[in-house]
């Protein structure tokens, strides 16, 4: 009974990442920004679930093979495919604006399919790693689609002009989807911001990170994720970079 509660979080994580598909659907014909900003919602709440099963689990001793594969179906849509379609309707928009003639060229578009295939993939080779290592080998797939995820609302509260002309910009995007695609298959190793313990000279990086994002999302908002996104990335191949 007790692995179950754990897998009732994970299916949670599950219907997040689905109500983020029905929002960012339901603007399919006219594609909505307002639509994608509850999409974007929808998928952070997926976030918090996704954290919390697993942390329910290790403290009722419940993880189990069934919990591990959920997690991953689960991290698929809410992390994988939402933001692909994320990214799917943004590319539409900033064509729509920019190059009305290639509008309905859906080959323009289908390179944002590649995110939910490289999340795919990421989590297919994950579940089979015997790694014992408390690091990743490559993107998490939650990081991307979080990172994903934080644009739109970026896009709604923004007040640089900067940023609405980048957002609305199909380079952008298409440079999205590489750097995210590329993160997630590749082999970098990824830090992980489990504690084994608290020493300051094994969880520096750690610390580090935590503090510059507080500080920066009292400062910038939802402008910090992109800006943590990039500066765990770094912090990541740099601190763990003797260990490949």
């Amino acid at each position: 009974m007790r692995k179950h509660i754990a897998n009732c979080f994970t299916l949670l994580n599950l219907v997040f990442g689905c109500l983020a598909v029905i929002y960012i659907l339901d603007g399919f014909g006219n594609a909505s920004l307002n639509n994608m900003y509850f999409a974007s919602i929808f998928i952070c709440c997926a976030a918090v679930v996704d954290f919390l099963d697993g942390l329910i689990a290790r403290l009722l001793n419940a993880a189990s093979e069934l919990g591990k594969q959920l997690d991953s179906l689960a991290d698929l849509v809410s992390f994988g495919v939402a933001p692909g379609l994320i990214i799917f309707q943004f590319l539409k928009i900033s064509i729509a604006r920019n190059h009305p003639e290639f509008a309905e060229n859906i080959w323009r578009l289908l390179p944002a399919l590649l995110v939910p295939c490289a999340g795919a993939f990421r989590l297919a080779r994950f579940n089979l790693s015997k790694s014992k290592s408390l690091n990743f080998e490559g993107m998490p797939i939650p990081a991307a689609g979080i990172f994903v995820a934080s644009l739109p609302v970026i896009y709604s509260f923004n007040h640089f002009d900067f940023v609405e002309t980048l957002l609305q910009n199909g380079v952008f995007w298409y440079g999205v989807i590489f750097v995210v695609s590329f993160l997630m298959i590749s082999t970098l190793p990824m830090m992980s911001m489990k504690f084994k313990n608290l020493a300051f000279k094994q969880n520096w990086p750690k610390f580090l990170l935590v503090v510059i994002t507080v500080l920066l999302v009292i400062s910038l908002k939802w402008l910090a994720v992109p800006i943590v996104f990039l500066l765990y990335v770094l912090l990541s191949l740099i601190t763990l970079s003797k260990e490949k």
